[in-house]
């Protein structure tokens, strides 16, 4: 599985390490509740919902420079608006694979 990084920040950042602390403390904040809310509309079936939070973690997904793992996202975003939950253990498993990305940086 593809490590997360902080190339694009970086990158976006031009270098400047308090906008790069900024933006990481922001998805830091943000990426645990965003998370909650994706698993409790996945687990009350409703896809919906839940392809809405799919569609707002993907963009932390791309900035933490997880090529990859976006283009499941972006299947699986569109598979939730058909009911179809077929990607659920993938996406379940790069939720992990950032969880455990952002608890050491």
């Amino acid at each position: 599985m593809e490590k997360p990084n902080l190339n694009y920040i970086k990158q976006f950042s031009n270098g400047e390490k308090s906008f790069e602390d900024k933006l990481l403390s922001i998805i830091k904040l943000e990426f645990p509740a965003e998370k909650e809310v994706y698993y409790q509309n996945l687990k009350s079936n409703n896809f919906k919902l839940a392809s809405e939070n799919v569609h707002k973690l993907k963009h932390k997904i791309s900035i933490l420079g997880l090529e990859k793992s976006y283009a499941v996202a972006v299947v699986f975003e569109n598979n939730l608006l058909e009911g179809n939950t077929d990607l659920s253990e993938e996406f379940e498993s790069i939720l992990n694979n950032i969880t455990n990305y952002l608890s050491t940086v």
